[in-house]
C-alpha cells in the first residue's frame, strides 16, 4: 500500500520510492549527519543541481522563526517575565536543540514538497511489497 508523503518525510524516507533511507542514523546522535548522496533502492540523486541543497536553508530559516516564535509566546505566557536576557537565554538554548533537526527536515522538505523533478513513483513501492510476498509464500511451502 502506498504510503503519503508526509509520511516518507517524517520517517526520512526517499521522495521517489518511499522505500530508501535519505539520512544513515537517527536526528539526535553523536555521529556526524550523514545524508546519502543517491537513494539506496531506486538510485535517484538527491542533489538534483550542484548547490541545490542551499535552498533548504530557506526551510531551515522559515522552521526556526516558527520555534523561535513559539518559544517566546510560551516564555511570555508562562513566566511573564520582561528581561530581554531570559528570552535571549530561552532563544539561544532552542536555536541549539533544534538545529540537527531543523538541517534534516529542511531538506526533507525541500526534496517531498519543493522539488518538481523528483516525484513519487509507486511502482518501487509495490514492487518491494510484491517481493516480501513472494518471499513469505516460499517460506512458507518449504515448511
Amino acid at each position: 500500500m502506498p504510503t503519503s508523503k508526509f509520511h516518507a518525510m517524517i520517517h526520512s524516507k526517499c521522495p521517489r520510492c518511499h522505500v530508501g533511507k535519505v539520512f544513515e542514523g537517527k536526528v539526535y546522535s553523536l555521529r556526524k549527519q550523514q545524508m546519502n548522496d543517491v537513494c539506496p533502492h531506486c538510485g535517484v540523486k538527491y542533489e538534483v543541481e550542484p548547490g541545490y541543497f542551499y535552498a533548504a536553508m530557506y526551510v531551515s530559516y522559515a522552521l526556526s522563526v516558527a520555534e523561535i516564535v513559539s518559544v517566546s509566546v510560551a516564555i511570555a505566557i508562562l513566566t511573564g517575565s520582561e528581561s530581554p536576557w531570559f528570552y535571549l537565554a530561552g532563544l539561544a538554548v532552542t536555536i541549539l536543540i533544534f538545529a540537527p533537526f531543523n538541517f534534516r527536515y529542511a531538506r526533507l522538505i525541500l526534496l517531498h514538497f519543493l522539488t518538481p523533478k523528483i516525484s513519487y513513483d509507486p511502482r518501487y513501492e509495490l514492487a518491494l511489497e510484491i517481493g516480501e510476498k513472494d518471499q513469505e509464500s516460499k517460506g512458507n511451502k518449504m515448511n
